[in-house]
């Protein structure tokens, strides 16, 4: 929409400003698509996502610009940001190539996002792709063979064919999966509850008498940060990830929206905003506000000046709780041993997972790591780089000494990959920290703000909550179905034209 609107943005009382184009901003927007409302929904960002967002190569030069600060920002949760390109290695394609996103989620089939996304239609403009294998990084036993990579049981029959595992090490898994399918249940709850709030690996080690092998199975598929997820939370999601298994194909739990993530996510959101009759203007935040006792007058950036209702805007920094450290990839091998299909039928995977556990890093004269580090390794199908090369999320808690600890993950992983028909080498690294915040949602008046951006490695459907609060206040009385929409007149489903 054209800029020369100014008269129109002063003289229409808006039913609500959405400030921030992120994963919950987006989702709002999307709730309030047919609502009928009069919506502003601006960013001070240039760009959809807010830090939710995916950039070519170009934009990630941009974005590093302005984050290559080492002190917190005022603005922004992220810092440190940086990229460098390997000496004499060839093969980076032009940068419109790329769509790399800057916080990476899986999405449990269970999820109520998914749900959600289907309910509103706006699924019917997102393509997922199925997350395939987790493997757990191994360390070499001489300094003569290389590291390699353990893919982790995902089924059943996995558990019994797998040969990485003993026979008395399978029995116990299989009890412990079968527990963890009815932890809820009355009986099983009395085993796990006085745990409830120790650290799973003991209750694992103590319950079921599983060794460290096992146990670093079964907390890799929690994609604990610190590895150190505590009992009750620890059974949630892996009750999560079991029961999310099959549920939308065979051998597989989650999927991973293709073109950047929950960035797409966010834009097609934006996308239904706008087509609902909603207003965007990026690179557009909020100069001066004034509350009122009805309604709010805001100053814009660009001098406008505008009126609302309400105001409903994300948190942008972070606090004083634990940070992450992320390095992104881009390698110049397609990693086929990671993206095999699994199970004769299942779709092939876009997405694996590898996990560095605590202490598989030791090498002379090195610190070890406290923590794990884990890998999303994404295929040229994800749309994030072309044909034939990969990108790899590399993250961890942040400490002084992350950058170069995953760079030697990095090249530890490429060591244990190096069975491919190439030695896949590094093209380009995009390293950067993002801080968190245990901050929640927050209501002062006529003003609604979301939380700070989750720093999670998995979709956390606690994220839908507030989404919901804020729709109920901009809505009211009017309030009725929640993200439940017909398809709009004359869209015509793909399948349909062929029965």
């Amino acid at each position: 929409m054209a800029m020369d609107f100014s008269s129109e943005l002063s003289d229409t009382l808006w039913d609500v400003v959405i400030c921030g184009t992120g994963l919950p901003q987006s989702l709002l927007a999307l709730s309030l698509s047919r609502s009928g409302k009069n919506i502003l929904h601006i960013d001070s960002n240039d760009y959809y996502g807010s830090a939710d967002a995916a950039f070519s190569l170009q934009e990630a030069d941009d974005w590093v610009a302005r984050h290559s600060t080492t002190a917190a920002s005022s603005t922004s949760v992220f810092k440190s940001a940086s990229i460098t390109k390997p000496e004499n290695v060839a093969g980076l394609s032009f940068p419109r190539a790329y769509t790399l996103a800057l916080a990476p989620q899986l999405i449990h089939a269970r999820s109520e996002l998914l749900s959600q996304l289907v309910s509103s239609r706006a699924y019917r403009q997102v393509e997922f792709l199925a997350v395939g294998s987790f493997f757990v990084f191994k360390p070499s036993s001489s300094p003569a063979l290389a590291p390699t990579l353990v893919r982790i049981p995902s089924t059943r029959e996995d558990v019994f064919s797998t040969t990485a595992i003993s026979a008395k090490a399978k029995r116990g898994l299989m009890k412990f999966l079968r527990f963890v399918v009815d932890y809820n249940n009355p009986l099983q709850t009395e085993a796990w509850q006085q745990h409830a709030d120790v650290p799973l690996v003991d209750f694992l080690r103590a319950h079921f008498k599983m060794d460290a092998e096992l146990q670093t199975y079964i907390i890799t598929l929690t994609l604990s940060l610190d590895g150190r997820i505590s009992t009750r939370d620890g059974l949630a999601t892996i009750h999560r990830h079991l029961s999310s298994m099959g549920m939308l194909g065979p051998s597989f739990a989650a999927v991973y929206p293709k073109w950047g993530g929950i960035s797409e996510i966010a834009q097609v959101s934006c996308r239904a905003g706008a087509v609902g009759g909603a207003v965007y203007m990026l690179g557009n935040g909020i100069k001066e506000m004034t509350t009122g006792e009805n309604e709010i007058s805001l100053e814009l950036t660009s001098g406008d000046k505008v009126r609302t209702r309400r105001l409903v805007r994300g948190e942008e920094t972070g606090g004083d709780e634990k940070a992450i450290a992320r390095l992104v990839a881009i390698v110049n091998s397609p990693l086929k041993t990671l993206f095999e299909t699994m199970v004769e039928g299942a779709p092939k995977p876009g997405v694996a997972v590898v996990a560095f556990p605590t202490g598989s890093l030791a090498s002379a004269g090195e610190i070890d790591i406290d923590c794990p580090i884990y890998v999303f390794a994404h295929s040229g199908d994800t749309g994030e780089c072309p044909v034939g090369q990969s990108v790899l999320y590399l993250t961890m808690l942040s400490s002084p000494d992350s950058k170069n600890i995953l760079h030697r993950a990095l090249e530890s992983l490429l060591i244990a990959l190096d069975g491919e028909q190439q030695r896949p080498e590094s093209l380009y690294h995009l390293y950067y920290e993002q801080a968190g915040s245990s901050m929640k949602r927050q209501q002062d008046g006529l003003i609604f703000g979301f939380p700070p951006p989750s720093l999670s490695l998995s979709f956390d459907d606690a994220t839908l909550g507030p989404v919901r609060e804020a729709w109920k206040v901009v809505m009211g009385e009017a309030g009725a179905d929640y993200m439940t929409f017909p398809d709009r007149e004359g869209y015509v489903d793909d399948d349909e034209m062929y029965d």
